[in-house]
């Protein structure tokens, strides 16, 4: 029997990818093999030095986004799915979420700030004047501004009035930003998701430098609400069609409000999450794709959404 082979696409991590390398090697006996993925040029015959590509970078450099689609095309299994990933979108995926009965934020997607380039003002002759008074009532306060394209943190800005919006959006370029209710929380909730089967539910203060987020002592969950985060957490992935994401949650008044779960290349490094969770995710994401490279599962496109965004089989997402 010829080994799978399983190629890992990275930048600048260290510690996720090889010791992801190492547990898929432990693991995969005369099945399965795993390296990190070796990319040149690329010719347009269709053919692919491996089974599997896990991709943690392309969202950064386009040239391997062309040969992860291109490889998805020819019948390579990649995670996450290169197709969709270029084309989704947060305001987008807000959406999802309300039709998969997953409550978020009130959230308005704005116009660019400056033209983008190779646009002038005639480029926008579709467009009218903003009600703000209707957007901040709609809203209300504060508001977070955030890119509709984007992690990270980067260009993230809470606005407690007026004047702190306008000087937050005039600094956003030509991003698509999104405006979006401010969730006051109690608790907040980051989950890691992999095979839209394995959740691990960890207590995150975003308001913390990145290295001390992941908090490591917080009173239990109740059964019932963690059940609910559980649930909404693989809706999400099971919606979206992701197969390592991460999901956040922040509480208001015991209600989960998913606030980012567009993150198809998590952090997963051992310096910012941790022992534990590290040794989770390295463990469960090399299961994850072993039985993925394994699987005879169907190419997709997407996920779950188009059925579910069908206005006859839309939930109700409950606040209560």
């Amino acid at each position: 029997m010829t080994k799978k082979r399983i190629g890992l696409l990275f930048g600048m991590e260290d510690t996720f990818p090889w010791a992801l390398i190492e547990a898929i090697n432990a693991r995969g006996g005369d099945r399965v093999e795993a390296s990190a993925a070796e990319i040149s040029y690329l010719k347009d015959d269709g053919k692919f030095p491996y089974d599997l590509i896990l991709d943690r970078i392309s969202h950064e450099v386009l040239f391997y986004r062309t040969y992860v689609k291109c490889a998805m095309a020819s019948g390579v299994k990649v995670v996450n799915n290169p197709i969709w990933w270029s084309a989704d979108d947060k305001f987008f995926n807000n959406l999802v979420a309300k039709a998969a009965g997953v409550v978020v934020p009130r959230t308005v997607l704005l116009p660019h700030k400056q033209h983008p380039p190779n646009t002038e003002d005639k480029s926008f002759r579709n467009m009218r004047l903003v009600d703000w008074n209707e957007v901040f009532t709609y809203i209300g306060w504060p508001i977070f501004m955030k890119p509709a394209y984007g992690g990270g943190w980067k260009d993230v800005y809470k606005c407690d009035n007026e004047r702190e919006f306008f000087e937050s959006y005039d600094q956003t370029r030509d991003l698509v930003m999104m405006a979006q209710e401010a969730i006051e929380f109690t608790e907040y909730y980051r989950c890691y998701v992999l095979g839209r089967s394995r959740v691990r539910i960890m207590a995150y203060d975003p308001k913390q430098p990145h290295h001390l987020r992941y908090v490591t002592s917080y009173p239990p969950m109740a059964q019932a609400f963690e059940g609910r985060v559980r649930r909404d957490a693989l809706t999400l992935c099971e919606a979206l069609g992701y197969d390592m994401n991460t999901v956040e949650f922040a509480v208001r008044d015991g209600v989960p409000y998913a606030i980012d779960f567009m993150n198809c290349a998590p952090d997963a490094d051992l310096n910012s999450v941790g022992r534990e969770n590290f040794d989770w995710v390295v463990s469960n994401m090399a299961e994850v794709l072993i039985e993925r490279v394994l699987s005879t599962r169907p190419f997709e496109l997407t996920g779950t959404w188009p059925e579910l965004m069908l206005p006859s089989s839309k939930p109700v997402a409950s606040r209560s």
